[in-house]
């Protein structure tokens, strides 16, 4: 009886043991259905704090702090960099005064302007001269009518009188004179003169040798001819092609013209160099 019993109960436990099998597979499921919860729903500061430690964990590293970067979109500007120049002069507010050699210029011009209408005054009266007075320079405008005859380039004998008058107010100042000739826009087709082009060069050109006659230094001269071109009256009308055929003497400044100055003294006198001792000797520009 006791050996049925015993047998009895060890067949009762053999049949419960595969309760315990299946507990532990429900465990195992539980467990991961809770993984995969879990990974569904991550927490991205977490997530990041989790895999530092992780990453210090197993190579010690220290933690990477990684900065977003702006897109570049389109061009990327640049910026503009002013272009330095070596040796540049910067002119204080002194500096751009005018200097004493400029200023005397100008003063001798205006002298110059006021002995022509002196010694011109009744060829200004009847509007056969005229003065225009710049600052670095003084125009003497004479009419071809008090110079010249219709359509020639060689003087008339009224116009040695004017001239010999002009001679002796620029004789005595070093200034540059430009002797520029004009015509009416009126063709002219001669053997001599084809065009206006030549007419007014060959009037320029005799005034200057009138000058010279009257002692004024060549180096001093310059002949230019305009033709029809500058035109200060209306070619339309009597009135302003008689304003239109002219001959003017221009008297410049020397820090302005050509063979006034040396480049070295220009730059001194305009104040565009370093002003230089001044009692060191200037080099002078070849005489004039």
């Amino acid at each position: 009886m006791t050996r049925r019993r015993r047998r009895f109960v060890e067949e009762s436990q053999h049949q419960d043991r595969w309760m315990v099998s299946f507990a532990d597979f429900i465990t195992l499921l539980f467990a991961f259905f809770v993984v995969m919860y879990s990974i569904s729903s991550v927490n991205k500061g977490k997530y990041e704090t989790f895999s530092e430690s992780l990453d210090k964990a197993l190579f010690h590293s220290e933690k990477v702090i990684k900065e977003v970067q702006p897109i570049q979109v389109g061009t990327i500007p640049t910026q503009i960099q002013p272009i330095e120049l070596p040796n540049l002069i910067t002119v204080s507010e002194e500096e751009h005064q005018l200097s004493e050699e400029i200023m005397e210029e100008k003063r001798r011009l205006n002298e110059v302007s006021d002995e022509f209408q002196r010694a011109l005054q009744p060829f200004v009266e009847s509007q056969l001269v005229g003065i225009n007075k710049h600052d670095f320079w003084v125009e003497l405008q004479m009419n071809s009518e008090l110079l010249f005859a219709s359509g020639k380039a060689e003087l008339s004998p009224k116009a040695m009188p004017v001239l010999e008058k002009v001679a002796e107010v620029v004789r005595d100042v070093p200034n540059v004179i430009n002797v520029e000739g004009y015509t009416d826009n009126v063709p002219i087709s001669t053997g001599i003169y084809p065009s206006n082009w030549d007419l007014s060069s060959a009037r320029a050109t005799s005034v200057v040798k009138e000058l010279i006659k009257n002692n004024i230094p060549p180096e001093r001269l310059s002949a230019v001819g305009y033709g029809e071109y500058h035109a200060v009256g209306d070619n339309a009308t009597e009135e302003g092609r008689f304003k239109n055929r002219r001959v003017v003497l221009v008297l410049m400044s020397q820090a302005f013209a050509r063979y006034g100055m040396s480049d070295k003294e220009r730059a001194r006198v305009l104040k565009l160099a370093p002003q230089e001792d001044v009692s060191k000797p200037v080099e002078k520009a070849p005489a004039l």
